[in-house]
């Protein structure tokens, strides 16, 4: 057996240029991310196509002719569409002439989706009717009629010339079971090769396919899918999104704060414009997602802060209407300027006790007590000497002497320097609350300004003192 193309067109061409284009197929198979949107909006169509038909004979060389086909083209999917077709033909050489009249069902597999143009493959089966007229020595013999199977295959390719019209440009084998096409030596079964150019129209169109509300010239002109209602998969139809809502029906989510305008619209009913439909300062998808407040409302807890001002300015909880458990909102610990984190700050604490003090008078800060044979106070003594620093700090142009004292045990010397350190104690102690130095003097006068008798324990503990005179 002869595996190579002959003359006369071996009985493997078919085979070959099917595995030709089976492999083809194959090999563009992975290009469906293109979109046929030229050819989607089409529920069938129909056309004719003209053109010429060439085989190889043992007697003529070559026969031709013409070659006509009617066709009507529907769509399984974008890649699969079936074709009937019924067709005339001629082939025409040395001393015959063969009509035919073919009528096949045909697949067209699609190996790119272009947007204005559509190769494809395709193969068929039908049926053919022919008849040829021989002539010997220029008489004509009686006509031989045949049935025959068929099986066409070939390439093809459609150019969309506007939304409706298109040119049809096709190539391909045809196989017969039946020898007699073409008058040969052999009994070789006959085929043929045609070669055409033809135009079709869309039979039927539908306007909007999808059902959205868009009309497939205005979802092409932005960018959507005609056969998807939602191209942008965010819960609103196309339609919806382009005539009511006015958000982007490309983009799930036209003001990119997190929610999906399907969810803004139907779930929170929040603004799908708007990526802060209260304007707390928060975007509707923090609060919904992150914050669980409530995109409505500006201060969910209702402390009187909004929302935004708790989580970013603040660090308060926009959830809690008192942060810090203190007992207070946070809105009212804002604006007293106490610390809404800090409970400690809540409940204000109790003025200090003033000590009521005329010029040039003294009085004995009664609790001031100090570690026995030195100057350190002892911790008892504080609350008398913050009563001490509040009349200072309520009333700062008073300035005072801090007045030592002792009993008189012991010598003089030592009891004069003790008396002197005390004041001076007591001194450093109001300085460290925040009381300047200039307005506090110290004395230290020993034994020598007595208020009792140190002949007994409590007048010598009544002479051990600490006075506050005021000088201005």
């Amino acid at each position: 057996m002869n595996w190579r193309l002959s003359p006369r067109c071996s009985v493997w061409s078919p085979r070959i240029f099917c595995i030709f284009a089976f492999i083809l197929t194959l090999q563009h198979v992975s290009y469906s991310q293109y979109r046929e949107e030229q050819f989607k909006d089409q529920k069938f169509r129909v056309g004719i196509r003209l053109g010429g038909a060439f085989s190889k004979t043992e007697f003529s060389g070559t026969a031709s002719g013409y070659n006509a086909r009617a066709y009507f083209r529907h769509s399984y999917n974008e890649r699969l569409r079936g074709e009937f077709g019924l067709g005339i033909g001629e082939l025409k050489g040395s001393g015959f002439k063969s009509r035919f009249v073919p009528l096949d069902y045909r697949l067209l597999i699609s190996l790119y989706l272009f947007p204005r143009w559509n190769p494809y493959v395709y193969v068929g089966a039908g049926g053919m009717y022919f008849d040829v007229q021989q002539e010997s020595k220029g008489v004509p013999l009686p006509k031989v009629f045949e049935r025959t199977g068929y099986l066409p295959v070939g390439v093809g390719a459609q150019f969309m010339v506007d939304e409706i019209v298109a040119l049809d440009i096709t190539g391909g084998y045809n196989k017969t079971f039946k020898e007699g096409l073409t008058p040969t030596a052999t009994s070789a079964k006959a085929s043929f090769w045609n070669l055409g150019i033809g135009v079709s129209v869309v039979g039927e169109k539908d306007d909007d396919p999808d059902r959205d509300g868009l009309k497939t010239s205005h979802e092409r002109r932005i960018g959507t899918d005609p056969y998807d209602p939602d191209t942008d998969k965010d819960g609103l139809t196309d339609g919806e999104e382009v005539l009511k809502y006015k958000t982007n029906p490309l983009n799930p989510d036209t003001d990119g704060d997190g929610l999906k305008d399907g969810e803004e619209v139907k779930v929170y009913s929040t603004d799908p414009l708007n990526p802060d439909t209260d304007g707390d300062g928060l975007k509707d998808g923090d609060e919904v997602l992150k914050y669980k407040t409530n995109p409505l409302r500006v201060d969910t807890d209702g402390d009187g802060l909004t929302d935004g001002d708790e989580v970013l300015k603040y660090k308060t909880n926009p959830l809690d209407i008192d942060t810090d458990k203190g007992t207070v909102p946070d809105g009212v610990e804002v604006r007293r300027g106490t610390n809404p984190l800090d409970p400690s700050d809540d409940i204000p604490k109790p003025k200090k006790e003033a000590l009521v003090v005329e010029v040039g008078k003294a009085i004995v800060l009664e609790g001031v007590v100090f570690k026995f044979g030195s100057a350190i106070l002892l911790s008892a003594s504080e609350q008398v000497l913050d009563k001490a620093y509040a009349t200072m700090k309520d009333n700062p142009d008073i300035e005072v002497e801090i007045h030592g004292h002792t009993d008189n045990k012991g010598k003089p010397s030592y009891n004069l320097k003790l008396s002197l350190a005390r004041a001076n104690s007591v001194k450093a102690y109001l300085v460290k609350k925040g009381i300047s130095a200039k307005r506090i003097g110290t004395r230290g006068f020993a034994a020598v300004r007595p208020i009792a008798t140190n002949d007994t324990d409590e007048g010598r503990q009544r002479n051990r003192r600490i006075e506050f005179y005021r000088v201005k």
